[in-house]
């Protein structure tokens, strides 16, 4: 596997070189500093991309146009990367030696035709397309409460810190959906064009040379100066004393979460202590909380612990009775003091390191977790996989116990079932 970086004056290519794949595997990222306000309209125009373009005025033309191209995918995605919003424009087909001669540029030219040659009308894109992609969002939105896991989760980190990155609702908001117009979305897509960062990966048995001969005919990106600031996020917000917030909601199943801040954390914690500090926590089947709060105490249905280094958080959620809530809360904030305490096993680490390990093989299993690593490399300045692999196995327990030190306990958010709680937290914060 080879991986090699061109840089333009108008987008950065990376190839990923590889005969492991019988496919190519084509990303075009968009990359701008996260706004909450942009969200919304963000979400809206990658649907819209996808509806129709000039060349192809319907979804049914586009999906014959796939047919040709021997069953072409593609898709588009929008996320939130710590300080960052990025937009994905995917496609995958079969490597050309399995079809015929030609196929990688027609491939590559039906990728550019939905992203430079959108259906427009008076100004503004398509009705038709507009209407569907505003629609589809605005019943996401109006459905949020129907997940509670996710909704629950979606509000911890509301009442940790509003209106930062740290919070911002991944779908975006509806008071800002019902200010998008068929032509304020053309103009943000032109101002996407003109104005992102743009990062294109490739991986597949392909020529770096190829690929980027193809993507000046085909890709006619104007000049830009790449955005390359960080996509970490450090909170400056300090409370005195631990939020607790609470919400009624038709569940017979209650559920408690609890966020955590980690502060003023080095990089080698982030990357490596963090993942297994978070498996002996709540990140396995063996870890303390599955075992001492569900398997020893049967205080909840289900429990695990989480991490996002982007923005120094851990997050604990669980599934539980009401009227457990005490008992659950307090065995839950006792699970973390006893690995600040060295309470955990030799094993526990060694288990840790070797999930970690594994996790990074299975990049390798599909083109598009390869482009995931190597996104992480280019937008994180994450380690390489031999890199990772090494300093892993420098976390042991001084190092897992220094950053526990650094993680406190910033919100508790209890959405609450039927049965009904008091107003206040329990006695043990």
């Amino acid at each position: 596997m080879n991986y090699e970086k061109i840089e333009k004056s108008n987008y950065h290519l990376h190839v990923i070189e590889t005969k492991q794949y019988k496919t190519i595997f084509v990303k075009v990222n968009f990359k701008r500093k996260l706004i909450k306000e942009e969200i919304a309209m963000r979400n809206m125009l990658v649907n819209v991309l996808f509806e129709s373009t000039s060349k192809y005025p319907t979804k049914r033309c586009m999906e014959i146009a796939t047919e040709d191209l021997y069953e072409l995918g593609y898709r588009g995605s929008n996320y939130a990367s710590g300080n960052y919003s990025i937009m994905g424009l995917d496609i995958i087909f079969l490597d050309p030696k399995y079809t015929e001669e030609g196929m990688l540029e027609k491939s590559f030219e039906f990728l550019s035709e939905i992203l430079f040659h959108p259906n427009v009308d008076k100004g503004g894109f398509l009705k038709e397309g507009y209407d569907i992609a505003y629609h589809s969002l605005e019943d996401y939105l109006s459905s949020i409460k129907e997940n509670p896991d996710s909704y629950a989760n979606m509000r911890l980190l509301e009442e940790m810190e509003e209106n930062t990155v740290l919070s911002y609702r991944g779908c975006g908001y509806p008071e800002d959906l019902k200010k998008i117009t068929r032509k304020k979305l053309y103009e943000y897509y032109q101002q996407v064009l003109k104005e992102d960062t743009v990062d294109i990966f490739v991986i597949g048995d392909v020529d770096a040379k190829k690929v980027s001969t193809i993507l000046e005919t085909y890709f006619p990106f104007e000049d830009r100066t790449p955005d390359r600031g960080t996509h970490f996020y450090h909170s400056t917000v300090e409370k005195e004393k631990v939020t607790f917030q609470k919400e009624n909601a038709d569940l017979q199943q209650s559920k408690l979460l609890l966020g955590y801040r980690i502060k003023e954390a080095t990089d080698f914690e982030l990357r490596y202590v963090l993942n297994v500090l978070n498996y002996i926590l709540g990140g396995s089947p063996s870890s303390k909380l599955f075992q001492n709060v569900r398997e020893k105490n049967s205080l909840c249905y289900s429990i695990s612990s989480s991490s996002q280094p982007l923005v120094s958080i851990l997050t604990i959620r669980s599934g539980i009775n009401a009227w457990e809530y005490d008992r659950a809360c307090a065995l839950i904030l006792e699970q973390l003091e006893d690995i600040k305490n060295g309470k955990f096993l030799d094993e526990d680490i060694k288990n840790g390191i070797t999930t970690y390990k594994n996790s990074l093989k299975s990049f390798e299993d599909s083109p598009e977790s390869m482009i995931s690593l190597y996104a992480g490399i280019v937008y994180l300045g994450a380690d390489t996989m031999e890199v990772r692999k090494r300093k892993i196995s420098q976390v042991d327990r001084k190092s897992i116990q220094k950053l526990a030190q650094k993680i406190e306990l910033d919100t508790i958010f209890f959405l609450e079932g039927k049965e009904e709680y008091g107003e206040e937290p329990p006695q043990t914060l």
